[in-house]
């Protein structure tokens, strides 16, 4: 099936991946409004984060288990509905100024994300060739990460203060607009005809094995080297890349610089990256070629925000390291699901499990700013990058 019969879909689905990173960049902008209201260290707030990505971990098979009961399109009604009741939970949260609180509204925010990114991704792969999924996903990846600084800046005009001056008495009405931005949101999925699809192979029997011959005679997804690996690629990558996205802001208040909204340099640095991906992959430049180049582009930029003395250059670089992230995700998708055939929904739980990442690297880069510094924070990234330029290099031609 050719992609422009898939216009109106990926139109759909990119405003659902929209929604994703508004909902995600709300940790950007509370972990800096929390530091400020109620003094919590670096690793006190990163929890936040943690909370928001362990549903991945815990619901990635419950999600896609959902996916294969009611289909796609009413898997991402539901996460919708989970996402008003999270954000419900966070206008709570304001009113009692409760760290708890906090938490567990960031708890089910993620296990809305959850189940909304186990049925966009894999979605967005097989809905047309595999050799240009990167493509796709790469078109999504815009619309995801125009919506992590929007957060910010949506709050901030809503309320009318900068980030320093707002209190959480003040977040009632913004998070109350939300909730209804994501009942609308529920709806569309509920109307929009959106096709069932499948990928090559999945269905079970003679005619899916014939159909990916790689997975013949496979009786268990572990038997997917590729994919295994790929699920630690990926677990780095997610922590990785919203250390990049999440961090922005609070770095540069450290550092003393004016302003709110630097949470765009490194949205526009994966936006430059998805552009190019739409523009070469996979004419002039294959996935695994694009996650090479990245991963060097991303340590790079990761070694330079923890060296360079300069303020306004340090926090600069960050646009490099986003830029090394943004076609990572659109080539790991890809490159871990290929050739699996009637496992393709197993291997997709596996992966969304693996965005359990995004918990654990900023909990980790919180425990080494609170003892040696923000900026020296970020060589945590450096061995993530260099295990992803290897994945590109060698790990996903495992057989």
């Amino acid at each position: 099936m050719k992609e422009r019969k898939f216009l109106l879909p990926l139109a759909v689905i990119g405003l659902f991946f929209f929604s994703l990173g508004f909902a995600l960049g709300i940790n950007s902008f509370l972990m800096p409004v929390l530091r400020n209201s109620m003094h919590m260290s670096g690793a006190d707030s990163s929890l936040l984060l943690a909370a928001t990505f362990i549903p991945f971990l815990l619901l990635g098979i419950p999600a896609t288990a959902c996916i294969r009961r009611i289909g796609y399109r009413l898997t991402m009604a539901l996460s919708f509905a989970i996402f008003a009741v999270a954000f419900g939970m966070f206008i709570i949260a304001a009113q009692q100024q409760s760290f708890a609180w906090f938490l567990a509204a960031s708890f089910v925010s993620g296990a809305a994300n959850t189940v909304l990114q186990a049925s966009v991704n894999p979605y967005v792969t097989i809905l047309g060739p595999l050799d240009s999924a990167a493509r796709r996903i790469s078109c999504m990846g815009i619309c995801n990460k125009l919506a992590w600084p929007a957060t910010t800046l949506f709050i901030t005009l809503v309320i009318g203060k900068g980030i320093k001056e707002i209190s959480l008495t003040d977040l009632n009405l913004p998070f109350a607009i939300i909730i209804g931005i994501f009942v609308v949101l529920g709806v569309i999925a509920l109307l929009t005809p959106l096709p069932e699809v499948k990928a090559a192979g999945e269905d079970d029997g003679n005619n899916g094995a014939a159909a990916c011959n790689y997975a013949e005679g496979k009786t268990s997804i572990f038997q997917f080297p590729h994919l295994l690996l790929g699920c630690l690629a990926l677990f780095l990558y997610v922590g990785v890349e919203t250390i990049s996205l999440a961090t922005a802001t609070g770095y540069a208040k450290e550092l003393g610089l004016e302003g709110d909204n630097y949470g765009f340099i490194p949205s526009i640095g994966m936006i430059v990256g998805y552009v190019a991906g739409v523009i070469f992959i996979p004419k002039y430049l294959s996935q695994a070629g694009a996650m090479r180049i990245c991963a060097v582009t991303a340590t790079v930029g990761s070694v330079a925000v923890a060296v360079i003395p300069n303020p306004e250059a340090s926090v600069g670089c960050i646009f490099f390291m986003a830029l090394g992230c943004s076609l990572m995700w659109p080539a790991l998708w890809p490159l871990a699901m290929a050739d699996l055939g009637k496992f393709t929904k197993a291997g997709s739980s596996l992966l969304t499990m693996a965005m359990a990442g995004g918990a654990v690297m900023p909990w980790l880069q919180g425990i080494v700013q609170d003892h040696y510094g923000f900026q020296a924070s970020y060589w945590v990234c450096v061995p993530c990058f260099l295990y992803i330029l290897y994945y590109g290099l060698a790990g996903y031609r495992i057989r």
